[in-house]
């Protein structure tokens, strides 16, 4: 675990997060930028977000921005993250997302996006993340996600994919990557997702698995992916949105998450880091975010635990996963 510093923030620096995202990538030639070329696309869509819940979205530059996922689709409909990379399915639902946040979906050709995905679906319901074959629950909700967002999620096996999804339940109610995997915070995360989008939620057993979630907070008040391992801001996110999505989200103590979170913030140059004193970057910022506003912090907009993306976006697009309430 981490040792909380008396020194450390607690109050929301929203004004430092906002200018630390909007300069972020402002030097092309910057170590950090060029080294996250290869997940480009992804980086764009949680910097967005942040800045749309934190009603700061008008910073960022709009047409550079759709120009640039243009550019990233390629032949076979799916889209890469950066220009000239190979498409995959977890920079195909990123730059969806960030379409849907644009309400500018048309910019890209949807019906070879959807062709794409329908493609990369195996015989057992299962989906490869791109035309190499590696196979995670990660990429079955990938797959969902990005056509309930294009309302296109007819266009796969819905009932296999299902059951795949289901076969990765674990004896601790958790989900691994594959048939027989550990429980992993992330996969839950995919997973419960997945099912909320499908309308499957009654097949998971809430408590047993909101018990495991919930032994995820250490004694710092920050939450971890699995046992054993040391808390992380990006887990505020995982956990939370797990529990806000199966209905357990009152068993933690938010009291002492919140104060984890705010403790995870650079005071000086904004952002938020893995854990407190760490270096920040965009990732991490999302996700403290997205994880406050999921404690009901009132200076940011409400998110979406299935999408992690503003409630309000998905209300226009008519976009509703179920939740157990």
């Amino acid at each position: 675990d981490v040792i909380i510093k008396s020194d450390a923030p607690d109050t929301l620096l929203l004004e430092k997060h906002a200018d630390y995202i909007a300069s972020y990538g402002s030097k092309k030639d910057d170590y950090e930028y060029c080294m996250s070329e290869y997940l480009r696309m992804s980086g764009i869509y949680w910097g967005l977000t942040v800045m749309d819940l934190m009603g700061q979205l008008h910073r960022m530059n709009r047409e550079e921005i759709l120009a640039f996922i243009k550019s990233c689709q390629h032949e076979c409909g799916g889209i890469s993250a950066s220009i000239g990379h190979d498409p995959h399915l977890l920079y195909t639902l990123s730059a969806v997302q960030i379409l849907t946040l644009y309400d500018s979906i048309n910019v890209i050709d949807v019906n070879k996006v959807v062709e794409y995905v329908k493609g990369l679906q195996k015989e057992d319901g299962s989906f490869a993340g791109d035309i190499w074959g590696e196979i995670d629950t990660r990429f079955s909700f990938c797959a969902v996600a990005t056509l309930a967002l294009l309302g296109k999620l007819d266009a796969i096996n819905v009932e296999k994919a299902i059951k795949f999804v289901l076969s990765c339940m674990n004896f601790d109610g958790g989900f691994g990557c594959r048939p027989g995997s550990e429980s992993h915070a992330g996969q839950i995360y995919c997973c419960t997702g997945f099912l909320a989008i499908t309308s499957q939620l009654h097949q998971v057993n809430s408590d047993l698995l909101g018990w495991w979630l919930c032994e995820r907070q250490l004694p710092s008040g920050g939450l971890n992916g699995r046992p054993e391992k040391l808390p992380d801001v990006c887990y505020s996110w995982w956990v939370l949105a797990s529990l806000k999505i199966i209905g357990r989200l009152h068993w933690i103590d938010r009291e002492k998450l919140r104060n984890f979170i705010l403790a995870c913030q650079d005071e000086e140059t904004g952002g938020f880091a893995d854990r407190p004193g760490d270096m920040v970057d965009p990732f991490h910022t999302l996700f403290g975010i997205a994880g406050l506003s999921l404690l009901g912090e009132e200076q940011i907009k409400p998110v979406n635990p299935v999408f992690c993306m503003p409630e309000e976006v998905l209300q226009r697009v008519n976009v509703q996963p179920e939740l157990v309430s």
